[in-house]
Order: C-alpha cells, then sequence, then structure tokens
C-alpha cells in the first residue's frame, strides 16, 4: 500500500466532516447574512401559519371555487418548474460547449434547480385540500392511474430531477472538499440526463394542462415549446442577478464572461417568447368562435368582468420593455440597465406562465359561466412563504457550496474560518 492510499481519507471519516463544515458554513457569517435570513425565516413562519389555517378551515379561505380549481398556488407551480429547467441553460455551454468561464459558475444554476424544485412541491402541497394523503400520487403506492396519469407523471420527473441535481452538486461538493479529482463516470452522465430531464419536466408539465379536453384554452399544440422558451427566459434572467450578488457578497470571482453569455441566451428567447404568444393570440382572435371569449376576457373583459384584464396588460408590456432593453446597446455596456431589463422579465413571465395561464382556462367555465378569482390574503401570504422557503434553500446552498468550491475550505483545514 502506498504512502499515498494510507493518507487517503476514509468516507466514514470525510463524509460525517463533510455535513459538519456544510452545517458551521450554513448557520455562520455576517450580520448581514443574520438579517436576510432571519426576515426570510419570518416570512416562511407566516406563510406556514397561514397554510395551517387553510389546513383547519379549508379551501373556502382562499379565492378558489368549484369554477376555478386552480389559483395562485398552481400558477407560481407551473413558473417555478419553467425557473428549475430554464438553470439548464448554465449546464449546456459548460459541459455541451466547453466554456470554461460557465464551468466555473455552472453550480450556482444547479443549485438553483434545487431551490426551485424544492419550491414546486411546496406548492403542491399547499393546493392539496387533504396534504396528508399526497402519498396517493406516488406511483406504486398511490390509487393513480398509473401511467396513463400525467399527474403521476409530473411527480416523476420533478422528483426525478431533484435526486440528479442533487446527486451532482453533491458529489462534485464533495469531491472538491476532499481535494481529489472527481470522477467523471460519477457525474457527466448524469450532467447530460439533467439536460435532457429538464427538458422533460416542463414538456410533462405542459402535457398536463394539453390533455384537459374540456379546458379549450390549453388545448393548443405548442404549450410545451411555450413552456420551454420561458423557461430559457425566466432561468438566465435569475441567474444573471445572483451572479451579480454572489459577486459582491462573496468572494467568489466571478468575471463578465458567464453574464455576457447568458444575456446573449435571453436576448433570443425573450424574442422567441414574444413570437409564440403572438401565435397564440392570432390563432385566437383571427379565427373566432366561441372558444374566443378566453381571450377577450383576458384583454378586455367580457360582460363587465374584467378582473385579469391588468395582470394580462401588465405582463404584456413588461414583456415588450424588457425586450426592447435587452436589444439596446445599454444592456451590454452597464450593469444596471441590463439588471432592470432582467427584473422585468421575471415578472413578466411570472404573469404571464401564472395568472395570465392558469386562471383564463377556467373562464368561462364548461357550463358558460363566467366566475371570476381573486387570491385571497391567506393565498399570498402562503405564496409569500414558499418563495422565502426557496430563497432560504438557494441562499444556505451557495453559502455552502461558494467556500468548498473555490477551494477555502477542505479537509485538510484545522480550523474553519468564519465566512461571510
Amino acid at each position: 500500500m502506498s504512502a499515498k492510499q494510507i493518507e487517503k481519507p476514509s468516507h466514514w471519516i470525510g463524509y460525517p466532516k463533510f455535513l459538519w463544515r456544510s452545517l458551521v458554513l450554513a448557520t455562520d457569517g455576517s450580520l448581514a447574512f443574520y438579517a436576510w435570513m432571519t426576515f426570510l425565516t419570518a416570512v416562511t413562519l407566516v406563510g406556514l401559519n397561514a397554510w395551517s389555517h387553510q389546513v383547519a378551515s379549508g379551501m373556502a379561505v382562499t379565492g378558489m371555487s368549484d369554477h376555478v380549481s386552480w389559483g395562485l398556488y398552481i400558477a407560481n407551480f407551473t413558473f417555478m418548474v419553467g425557473l428549475a429547467a430554464g438553470a439548464v441553460m448554465m449546464v449546456i455551454p459548460a459541459y455541451v460547449y466547453d466554456d470554461d468561464k460557465m464551468h466555473d459558475v455552472v453550480i450556482i444554476g444547479e443549485l438553483l434547480a434545487i431551490a426551485s424544485i424544492v419550491m414546486c412541491l411546496a406548492f403542491v402541497v399547499a393546493d392539496l385540500g387533504r396534504p396528508d394523503r399526497f402519498w396517493h400520487m406516488m406511483p406504486g403506492l398511490g390509487r393513480f392511474n398509473w401511467p396513463i396519469s400525467m399527474l403521476t407523471w409530473d411527480v416523476i420527473v420533478l422528483n426525478g430531477y431533484l435526486l440528479i441535481n442533487l446527486h451532482i452538486c453533491g458529489y462534485l461538493l464533495y469531491k472538491k472538499f476532499l481535494g481529489e479529482k472527481p470522477d467523471k463516470r460519477w457525474y457527466i452522465p448524469f450532467v447530460f440526463l439533467s439536460i435532457v430531464w429538464a427538458i422533460s419536466i416542463h414538456t410533462v408539465t405542459a402535457f398536463l394542462y394539453q390533455g384537459l379536453g374540456g379546458r379549450p384554452f390549453w388545448n393548443s399544440a405548442i404549450l410545451a415549446p411555450r413552456f420551454i422558451v420561458s423557461a430559457f427566459v425566466t432561468g438566465p434572467a435569475f441567474i444573471i442577478l445572483t451572479l451579480q450578488v454572489v459577486r459582491r457578497f462573496t468572494d467568489f470571482k466571478i468575471g463578465d464572461g458567464p453574464i455576457r453569455t447568458l444575456t446573449g441566451i435571453l436576448r433570443v428567447t425573450i424574442l422567441a417568447n414574444l413570437f409564440l404568444f403572438g401565435a397564440e393570440i392570432f390563432t385566437e382572435f383571427y379565427t373566432g368562435g366561441s372558444h374566443t371569449a378566453v381571450a377577450y376576457y383576458m384583454f378586455f373583459g367580457l360582460h363587465g368582468h374584467d378582473a385579469l384584464v391588468p395582470w394580462t396588460w401588465s405582463a404584456l408590456a413588461l414583456n415588450v420593455t424588457a425586450a426592447l432593453m435587452l436589444l439596446h446597446p445599454y444592456s451590454k455596456t452597464k450593469l444596471w440597465f441590463l439588471d432592470v431589463a432582467c427584473v422585468l422579465t421575471f415578472i413578466g413571465v411570472w404573469i404571464e406562465k401564472g395568472m395570465g395561464l392558469i386562471v383564463p382556462g377556467f373562464i368561462p367555465s364548461t357550463l358558460h359561466e363566467i366566475v371570476e378569482y381573486s387570491p385571497s390574503l391567506v393565498e399570498w401570504k402562503v405564496t409569500a412563504g414558499i418563495w422565502a422557503l426557496g430563497l432560504l434553500v438557494y441562499t444556505v446552498a451557495l453559502k455552502i457550496a461558494i467556500p468548498v468550491f473555490t477551494g477555502k475550505v477542505t479537509i485538510k483545514d484545522g480550523t474553519l474560518e468564519k465566512v461571510d
């Protein structure tokens, strides 16, 4: 046995040390870090309290009804699936096109996928009237009609994507902590699998809506492409903002290369998203017929009902403004200009894929009745709590990953320095 083999730490020793260092990193930081985590924890607890009230009192405390059975929760779920899938836009340049600069920061996108899937699952649980029956959605255990049920397929792909990204991030960080070179056989196949899987999670989610024959607004062949393109809008937009926050508040050296790459992707995808949206609107208005009632309700209101009109026009205005800003030369030279465009993009797509897609599918109802929907205060509190939970998970993940990934924290360290 060589000296190198003797010095190599056993996994029985190395992994507990890795977990302990991760716990210390997650709970130690500056005053600003504690303030941020306290704020997120407080908002999460407010959401948890609202959800407990919902469970105790029933779904009557929400704005949903028999006519509009999906609301703010499923709207956010749909958006979060896209954000999780959009994180793959860092993986593709890094591993498919061998972009070295992107490879250095790809972990940030993979961690975003994990946090987004956690939020997806939380929104699904919040939408269940009886969350204790969640196990029925598990293939082989529950009573769902699998493999016919698209909802069960959605559970499979979402949890599969979560496990894949947990394995990739966990393995790479653990090997970095040990000071060893990762074995490509243990992560490269999973990286390419995650690229395909990212497409599948949003495709299955789109099929979930497309397969509902009684909802003509969702019966569109381009719904799945729209979902995927919009995912490739929100993912880069959020990651661009995240990279600048990480660069500002940590020692992680992030150049302008990854931001330029993501900005270039964003310029193309936001135009593609607007094109597909325009194609949908043309089909709805030009062909006429009874099914155009949904489009008229969204844009102009119908028979005095216009609750969604402000949402629809706001989303369109935000997306068009963001597209024009991204095409402006300032987006290449002024980061604040790019940041504003990313924020407008993020909010615009959130409205478009949420309140502008889920709710209109139920109006008019199958009985041709118009029952409007407005989220209740309980729904807003639960939604804010889940968003805070996701940001908390993402913050902790970055807090652990960045010092380990940069080599600041390794198994050879005798003591752990305070990392902000």
